[in-house]
């Protein structure tokens, strides 16, 4: 079982049919990514994708920050998910790199309940850029 986090907190995550970048021309509007994917395979199919979600093999491995943020700059608007290991204290780095929803698993969010989630969800708010543009 996993948990959906959001910046309001804590969600049960709608069960979805996906598929992977090598299946990506029998999609059904969700795509499954790898930490080391090459996004611009995906950029003829950004318009017909609602969902893509990028696994986290661990939350030391940042790679998957660096395709959210190339999906976005390649247009993508719908749903981008971080899955996998992602700790609270990296939720303000992916909302700003483009991830809409942080998909955890049950143990994680048992060691890091809601309250540090929603601590850091005003991502907008507390980035080191703004306070030095002040």
């Amino acid at each position: 079982m996993t948990v959906l986090v959001t910046d309001t907190g804590f969600a049960t995550p709608a069960p979805v049919t996906a598929v992977t970048l090598a299946e990506i021309a029998t999609h059904q509007g969700v795509l499954d990514l790898a930490h080391t994917d090459d996004p611009t395979l995906v950029e003829p199919h950004l318009a017909g994708l609602t969902l893509i979600r990028i696994s986290f093999p661990a939350f030391s491995d940042g790679r998957a920050f660096t395709i959210a943020r190339r999906l976005r700059m390649a247009g993508y608007t719908g749903e981008l998910r971080a899955m996998g290991p992602v700790i609270a204290d990296q939720y303000a780095m992916a909302r700003r790199v483009g991830f809409d929803t942080v998909e955890i698993p049950d143990d994680l969010a048992a060691r890091q309940p809601q309250e540090q989630w929603i601590f850091r969800a005003d991502w907008q708010a507390h980035d080191y850029q703004s306070r030095l543009r002040a």
